[in-house]
């Protein structure tokens, strides 16, 4: 009886490896909220101070993840895999020491940029190991199972550390797994190939592209809570435009560009991208919106709030998987708009959820459900085209392309339901919290509109051949 070759049998494995560092980074979204409060009493935190536990993470995320992906594409995918997740253990460990709001923010800017490195490789190992077509949307349904599930497995997992062992364990528990996880790497992922002589790093596009995209984030980031007229928003954002349009520009005469310009011709790719926007918008803000109205309004406790998201996480999973078999099956488009049509009516049932018997847990349930499978369902969806006719040399950026445009959608989005939800700095409550969750569901419309852009790659797309995988020590 015929047996597949060693390199197939250790597939296998090394995919379940690479799902388990993506379930690592998006778990550390929402991990540390339901500990903010405990972060806060415990180095002395102001409220306005407060919110840089997660903003110094999301501006390192955000602004430094075009550059992981060309780190990938040119130092090679288990090089920067194994150098990220040591990145994030180290930043982790330090988190968990921190003995003052300095260092804490500190810690979480590292853990940003080890997320920054680690998104891109893993993203482009699962695309390259894998053939384009129903072998590699099997796997990117087991990729996305992870990550999708780890949004909101992230709020239950950190409930159930901060009330059994303090908030500090929100950071412990990153260090023996990060670093397990890189020890492992050796044995089951493929070994970098030599690097292909003549391509160069793009240094100017490097530090054009880093510094843009860091102060856009910034500025989203902070102008909420500082203004959006004030002296720092203000010259971030003008920084932020004429160091993105010099960046275009370099990368228009380049000859080998960080950022290939003729990546947004491919249609796929673009409208992936846009997706991604509307996503970061929507889906992903709306557990911060959730965990204050568990929190603030109903009085939750942490482990109460984490428990309240194991059915939309475990849902998440299911929707990853319904998405991975449709593909190959069903056009692409009529599986986001499928899972952005079933997001936009569990979304507002949330929402109706607040308001409907005191806004109990049971009332938000049903919304709750189809929130997460709709999720799901449209991740798994969204990376797929994400990934469609891209060569396999250049799958690390264009996984971090989709992935900063998810993290500027979800800047603004936070931003702008933030303002929604506390207008005027008043306070959260029901009706507010109620009201943000219904724009969120709104926006997701815009989500299925953008879908209609989608086209199947172009025949010079799929004639890029992807790279073939290499021994495994």
């Amino acid at each position: 009886m015929p047996t597949a070759p060693p390199q197939a049998r250790r597939l296998g494995p090394a995919l379940l490896l690479l799902g388990f560092a993506q379930l690592i980074i998006t778990v550390d979204f929402n991990i540390v909220y339901v500990a903010l409060p405990d972060i806060g009493d415990s180095l002395g935190f102001s409220a306005q101070t407060l919110q840089w536990v997660i903003s110094a993470y999301a501006v390192a995320f955000g602004g430094l993840l075009v550059l992981g992906g060309r780190a990938a594409d040119l130092l090679g995918r288990r090089r920067m895999f194994v150098l990220a997740l040591t990145v994030y253990a180290v930043a982790s460990l330090l988190g968990g020491l921190a003995p003052n709001t300095g260092v804490m923010i500190a810690a979480r800017a590292l853990q940003g940029l080890g997320g920054a490195l680690l998104f891109p490789a893993t993203l482009s190992l699962v695309n390259t190991m894998f053939a384009e077509g129903k072998e590699r949307n099997r796997a990117l349904a087991v990729w996305s199972a992870c990550g999708a599930s780890g949004l909101c497995l992230g709020s239950l997992l950190g409930g159930l550390l901060t009330d059994a062992f303090g908030w500090t364990s929100v950071f412990y528990v990153n260090v023996p797994l990060a670093g397990l996880a890189a020890l492992v790497a050796f044995a089951l992922i493929p070994r970098d190939p030599a690097r292909e002589r003549g391509r160069t790093f793009d240094l100017p596009g490097a530090i054009t592209a880093t510094l843009g995209v860091t102060l856009l984030v910034f500025v989203l980031v902070q102008g909420p809570e500082s203004g959006w007229t004030s002296p720092e928003v203000l010259i971030s954002l003008v920084l932020s435009v004429v160091l993105l349009v010099a960046f275009a520009v370099i990368e228009g005469r380049s000859r080998d560009p960080l950022m290939p310009l003729r990546l947004f011709t491919n249609r796929s790719l673009s409208t992936a991208m846009s997706i991604a926007l509307v996503f970061g918008a929507t889906y992903s803000t709306v557990p911060y919106f959730l965990t204050v109205f568990f929190q603030t309004v109903h009085g939750y406790d942490a482990l109460q709030t984490g428990l309240a998201f194991l059915v939309p996480a475990v849902l998440i999973a299911v929707g990853t998987q319904i998405s991975g078999r449709m593909a190959g099956k069903v056009d692409m488009r009529v599986i986001l708009i499928l899972g952005m049509a079933i997001g936009i009516v569990g979304t507002a049932a949330i929402a109706y959820g607040m308001s409907d018997s005191g806004g109990s847990y049971l009332a938000v349930l049903p919304g709750f459900a189809l929130y997460g499978i709709g999720q799901g369902i449209t991740w798994t969806g969204m990376w797929i085209a994400a990934a469609s006719g891209v060569a396999g040399g250049e799958q690390g950026v264009a996984s971090a392309m989709t992935s900063t445009a998810m993290q500027v959608g979800t800047a603004v989005g936070l931003a702008v339901l933030v303002a929604i939800a506390n207008p005027g700095a008043i306070g959260f409550t029901t009706d507010t919290l109620q009201s943000a969750v219904y724009v969120a569901a709104i926006g997701i419309v815009l989500g299925i509109l953008v879908s209609f852009a989608l086209r199947k790659p172009r025949a010079a797309d799929r004639a890029a051949v992807a790279e073939p995988v290499a021994v495994v020590d």
